[in-house]
C-alpha cells in the first residue's frame, strides 16, 4: 500500500485508530491535531512501529488557512494525498433550544461543516484525474445524531452532521468520474474522549447498555469500515453512508 492519507482528529478516538489501522497496511498517515501534541505524537509513534510512515500536523479544521497549510504539508512530506479522512468533530456540552448561542454554534459549524468542505476541495483538487492526479477516496465521519437530531443535547451538532450526509452525497456525484470515491460512516455510541469533553462520561455506560448490542462501539471497529471505503475492494461504493452503529436508533 503506497496511500498518503490524512486524518483529520487523529490524537484520539476514532481517528487515532483509522491511523495506526492504516499504518499497519503501510500507509503514509498524516495525523492532524489541534490541542495535544503529545497524544498525536504518540499516534506518529504507533503508525510507525505498525510499518507505516506518520507526520503529525497541527492545525485547526475551522481555519481555511490552518487546511490549506496542512495539505501543503503533507504535500512537501508524502506528495498528493490519496486518502482523506475527516474525522475532527467539535461539540459543547449538552443544550436545550432556549440557550444556543449564536457564536457557538457558529463554532461547531466551522470545524463540523464548513471545515470539512474545505479539506473535501483541498483533496478533490490533487486526486482529480481531471487535474493530472491520480485520484482517491475520500471517507467523512457523520454521527448517529444526523438521523436523530439529539434534542435536547446537541441539535446543533446533530445539524453539522446531518449536513456531512447531504455534502457526501453532492460531492461523490460531482467527483465521481474525476477517479474519486466519496462516503461517510455514521458512527453511534463509541466509546472516546469526546463523550467526557462534552459532559457525559458518566452517562455513557448505562447509554451504552440500552443499545442493541448491550455494548459501546470501540474505535478500532469503526476504524475497519472506513479503512475499508478508502480501499480498492470499496471499488464500487461511492455516495453510501454507512451506519456503524450496531442497530442503534
Amino acid at each position: 500500500m503506497s496511500d498518503v492519507v490524512i486524518v483529520t482528529g487523529a490524537s484520539t478516538g476514532i481517528g487515532a485508530a483509522t491511523a495506526r489501522l492504516l499504518g499497519s497496511q503501510g500507509a503514509s498517515v498524516v495525523v492532524n491535531y489541534n490541542s495535544s501534541i503529545e497524544a498525536a505524537e504518540g499516534v506518529v509513534a504507533e503508525v510507525k512501529a505498525l510499518g507505516g510512515k506518520a507526520i503529525a500536523v497541527k492545525a485547526n479544521m475551522g481555519s481555511q488557512a490552518d487546511i490549506v497549510r496542512m495539505f501543503a504539508e503533507t504535500d512537501a512530506a508524502f506528495g498528493p494525498v490519496t486518502g482523506l479522512v475527516n474525522n475532527a468533530a467539535t461539540n459543547t456540552t449538552h443544550r436545550k433550544i432556549e440557550t444556543y448561542d449564536f457564536d457557538e454554534v457558529m463554532g461547531v459549524l466551522a470545524v463540523n461543516t464548513a471545515g470539512l468542505l474545505i479539506c473535501c476541495r483541498e483533496a478533490v483538487k490533487r486526486m482529480s484525474t481531471k487535474n493530472g492526479g491520480k485520484g482517491g477516496a475520500i471517507v467523512n465521519v457523520s454521527s448517529i445524531g444526523a438521523l436523530t437530531g439529539s434534542p435536547g443535547r446537541f441539535i446543533h451538532y446533530a445539524g453539522s452532521k446531518g449536513a456531512v450526509d447531504s455534502m457526501t452525497l453532492g460531492i461523490a456525484n460531482e467527483v465521481a468520474r474525476c477517479g474519486i470515491r466519496v462516503n461517510a460512516i455514521r458512527p453511534g455510541m463509541v466509546d472516546t474522549p469526546i463523550h467526557a469533553k462534552t459532559g457525559q462520561a458518566d452517562r455513557m455506560a448505562d447509554a451504552a447498555l440500552a443499545t442493541p448490542l448491550g455494548r459501546a462501539g470501540r474505535p478500532e471497529e469503526v476504524a475497519e469500515s472506513i479503512a475499508w471505503l478508502l480501499s480498492d475492494k470499496a471499488s464500487l461504493v461511492t455516495g453510501a453512508i454507512l451506519n456503524v452503529m450496531g442497530a442503534q436508533r
